[in-house]
């Protein structure tokens, strides 16, 4: 086979530094299309992005040639240092140091991406704490709930 090709769709979420209520509605829009601008970088696509205050989900085409690890890295790090370009209430802006990250079928796809856009709805009703334990039990990934938040 002379060319190589994957589709690899992945649930990226992770929250701010003790899931500080910071990422404010001004600011949204501009941070998904950063982050999008990263994940283009590493040959990827940003399907879809949502967030409240204290954290963020991403739909990601993942790139075939870049690792999971690599390419959170380079999300995290390169929008925290944006972000505090952005005013003195983002100055001292941290993302959490983990990740969840979720493989998901192309026949899922449609239902993440409602998931994904209905976040303000959705946290009307669920803290992040309860949703980021529900999709660890979904995908059957098991934690410790000593390391799992900072």
């Amino acid at each position: 086979m002379s060319q190589s090709l994957a589709q690899i769709l992945v649930h990226l979420v992770f929250s701010t530094k003790n899931r500080e209520l910071c990422l404010g509605d001004d600011i949204r829009d501009e941070l998904h299309a950063y982050i999008g601008g990263i994940v283009e970088n590493h040959k990827g696509t940003l399907i879809r992005s949502g967030s409240v205050e204290d954290h963020i989900h991403l739909l990601i085409a993942h790139p075939r040639t870049s690792s999971p690890s690599d390419l959170v890295q380079d999300i995290k790090t390169g929008s925290s240092k944006w972000l505090k370009t952005k005013g003195e209430s983002y100055s001292r802006f941290h993302w959490q140091g983990g990740y969840g990250m979720f493989s998901i079928s192309p026949s899922h796809r449609p239902a993440v991406e409602e998931y994904i856009s209905d976040q303000a709805e959705h946290h009307r009703k669920v803290t992040f704490q309860e949703e980021y334990r529900r999709l660890l039990n979904r995908y059957e990934i098991p934690f410790d709930e000593r390391y799992v938040w900072d």
